[in-house]
């Protein structure tokens, strides 16, 4: 293909990039807190407190240490934390490090900002308002988070753009022009809430939400063979058919994490555990984003250096709720022992502590531990069934951290709800999605603890969450210069591999399900909603050179290149083009620039067609959500 024609018409249709605005009044968010993390936390935060000295939170600031007070708002020339930061300071800050002048001048525009208004102690949150719907709650809570921050909202896209949006996010690929017609041509009062009943109950659904989820509680496989190994032994399955089913989530995660599938509906979910081949650590690791909703990896060898919260009893509690488990070869069961798993870990003081089934929510498992001279003896009188091919034990740790997890865990519903919110507006009420800890405050807090208190009082809906967003205000919102966390605007949204393959295939006029070129997008594509996109050499070869998209762009029977190649009018082909591939018609100057290139190569027409379908087909606008 002409690789030159294809990077001159991405400079031409690639859409700018929607900027990612700093709100400089989030000083402390942006650059001071970061910047304490880097130098100072070390010794003066939750592992160390030197001089009496916390610097990882606002309030540890404002208390001071055995020497008063760091800190006088509005006043950082009277102020230690920023008085030591000076070269010639006496008591110089951090030592053996001396900070720039742009890190002094955060710090020091921070203090000048501060008043004492600022820093009270926020009030005791207001008694749970009452919305009618989610769409209702999300579309309060949003509009006077506008307010308050003095934020102008986008105007909201037209219907094409919104029902090219929803169809990527429910059917994980772009509509045809048959279906964005429809579509159109639908009574207006209620067409948007009748597509979204539509896809929801469609097959496209439940297969789309299961290749997030299986990234999100997996991660991409970096072998062919593991992405088989899932689809084999039911993982698959078993996430399309709780989509499919609309099962309750904390029911899917109860499965998931119990992992003995004596119904039929469990088929499948063991292999959350079984992939990772007793790697106890790991599986703890994978289980706190799901069950708590924030990673927990950095609290292994130490309490948390930066969220208080996150204790090193809860990493290796983690760990102790499945080192009794053990792989079964064979299959995808997962045997567990009545005896044994009581191992201790060791804290930066040298303090030796047992590992007991502590939860970030609160309490722990009660369970008997021998004595340190007692040995343990397994026998048959403590499982439930001696001679089954997988025994049970009565006492079952892994089932009542299960319990605990999946019953009484007001951060199971938190951390489900969050994480939705980021795959269809682009970042999380809490960002990043899976670190809903103290160190990261959510930007909507009432928003966010009532959508999860109604998912856990309407037994974890997935649907009807699901609807409620996508029917809100600000689903619907065009892109605009804010900050993104205050939901004023679109948020630049990366399709992943799988949207694309199918909506190269439906924007080429072809059937949407293609193995061969989905295998392969993901391997050139395989982040699904990175925290930060950055292209790379590898993506563009392919999108440059895919034999697999040109492919797709060979004369065939009812394709887009058909009918483009039928028609002898540059002008009707540019305006099939963008049609089949952008849901709109070209403005006035793409379409001269289009027309312009078809005309430059009109002794090759077919390829023409082709470079320019490609081209549009890689663009900016293409590769983004809409």
């Amino acid at each position: 293909m002409c690789r030159e024609a294809i990077l001159a018409l991405w400079g031409f249709f690639a859409a700018a990039q929607i900027a990612s605005a700093t709100d400089a009044a989030v000083l402390w968010t942006d650059k001071v807190q970061p910047l304490l993390d880097v130098n100072c936390i070390k010794c003066h935060g939750p592992l160390q407190q030197k001089s009496g000295l916390e610097l990882d939170t606002i309030d540890a600031l404002m208390k001071g240490g055995d020497d008063g007070a760091v800190i006088v708002p509005g006043k950082p020339q009277e102020s230690r934390l920023y008085k030591n930061l000076a070269s010639d300071a006496e008591q110089h800050m951090p030592p053996k490090k001396q900070l720039t002048e742009a890190d002094r001048k955060a710090v020091r525009e921070w203090i000048a900002s501060m008043s004492a208004a600022a820093i009270e102690p926020a009030t005791k949150p207001r008694a749970p308002r009452h919305f009618e719907s989610v769409t209702q709650a999300i579309d309060t809570l949003i509009s006077e988070g506008w307010q308050q921050r003095k934020v102008k909202p986008a105007s909201a896209v037209d219907e094409r753009t919104w029902c090219r949006r929803v169809y990527l996010d429910l059917a994980g690929r772009i509509c045809t022009t048959a279906e964005l017609q429809a579509f159109l041509d639908a009574p207006a009062d209620s067409k948007r809430a009748a597509l979204v009943d539509r896809l929801l109950a469609s097959d496209e659904y439940p297969s789309h939400m299961r290749e997030l989820w299986d990234v999100f509680l997996m991660g991409r496989p970096k072998r062919e063979r593991t992405e088989d190994q899932r689809k084999k032994n039911g993982w698959w399955a078993f996430l399309e058919n709780g989509f499919r089913s609309n099962r309750p989530w904390n029911d899917m995660v109860r499965a998931i994490l119990l992992a003995r599938p004596n119904q039929p509906e469990d088929s499948g979910a063991s292999w959350f555990l079984y992939e990772r081949r007793d790697d106890y650590q790991s599986i703890a690791e994978a289980v706190a984003p799901v069950v708590y909703g924030t990673k927990i990896n950095c609290a292994q060898c130490h309490d948390h250096p930066l969220v208080r919260e996150i204790k090193q009893a809860h990493y290796w509690g983690l760990v102790a709720a499945y080192n009794r488990g053990k792989n079964v070869e064979g299959g995808a069961d997962i045997a567990e022992s009545a005896v044994g798993g009581f191992v201790n870990f060791t804290n930066l003081k040298k303090e030796s502590q047992p590992a007991m089934v502590t939860l970030l929510s609160g309490g722990n498992v009660k369970e008997d531990r021998p004595a340190t001279d007692q040995k343990e003896e397994d026998s048959d009188d403590k499982y439930v069934d001696p001679k089954a091919k997988v025994r049970v034990p009565k006492f079952s740790r892994r089932a009542a951290f299960t319990d605990a997890a999946t019953r009484n865990n007001p951060l199971l519903a938190r951390a489900f709800v969050n994480r939705l919110w980021s795959a269809f507006l682009g970042r999380g009420i809490v960002q990043p999605a899976d670190e809903m800890n103290a160190r990261n405050a959510p930007s909507h807090p009432e928003l966010l603890d009532w959508l999860a208190q109604d998912f856990a009082e309407h037994q974890y809906d997935i649907r009807r969450e699901v609807k409620g967003i996508l029917l809100s205000r600000v689903y619907a919102l065009g892109t605009v210069e804010a900050p993104p966390e205050t939901f004023a605007g679109a948020i630049e949204r990366p399709l992943s591999a799988e949207q694309l393959a199918r909506s190269w295939r439906i924007a080429a006029g072809l059937p949407p399900e293609d193995d061969a070129l989905r295998r392969a997008t993901i391997t050139a594509l395989p982040d699904v909603l990175p925290k930060d996109y950055n292209a790379t050499y590898q993506q563009a070869q392919f999108l440059a050179n895919s034999s697999l998209l040109a492919g797709i762009l060979k004369p065939e029977s009812a394709s887009t290149m058909t009918r483009l190649t039928a028609l002898p009018d540059p002008a009707a082909r540019v305006r099939e083009a963008f049609l089949a591939t952008y849901a709109r018609l070209p403005d006035a100057e793409e379409a001269a620039q289009a027309k312009s290139f078809l005309k430059s190569r009109s002794k090759q027409p077919v390829e023409a067609d082709r470079d320019l379908l490609w081209a549009m087909m890689t663009s900016a606008e293409f590769l983004n959500m809409p």
